[in-house]
């Protein structure tokens, strides 16, 4: 997917990433989503990506983050919420999932949160 209409903000800090914890999540396979309204902004999609060690060595956790930031990319303005933060949790099979696979959880994830 090319067109890429709006601009993501990031999620840099741990308070951010703890906020966004206490919202609503769907977990597919390749990939888990938290969502949650925003506390300081009307407007506008923020997102953060994690892979914890049990993903494996760091070649492997940057590999998936990587893939998940690609795909929320492709997905986030499509069927991303505006004035929502998300975080996108790498699972064990995010790194080696196929791509077309990977983007059909995150969609069927946001999908879910959007309802």
């Amino acid at each position: 997917m090319t067109n890429k209409p709006t601009l993501l903000g990031r999620l840099k800090k741990r308070p951010e990433f703890l906020f966004v914890r206490d919202g609503e999540f769907a977990a597919r396979k390749t990939v888990a989503i938290q969502m949650r309204p925003a506390k300081d902004r009307e407007s506008g999609i923020k997102v953060g990506f994690t892979a914890t060690k049990k993903i494996g060595n760091a070649v492997t956790r940057n590999r998936a983050k990587r893939r998940l930031r690609e795909a929320a990319a492709d997905l986030l303005p499509l069927y991303g919420k505006d004035g929502m933060d998300y975080v996108f949790i790498a699972r064990f099979s995010t790194p080696s999932a196929p791509y077309d696979r990977l983007l059909q959880d995150i969609e069927k994830a946001l999908a879910k949160l959007a309802q």
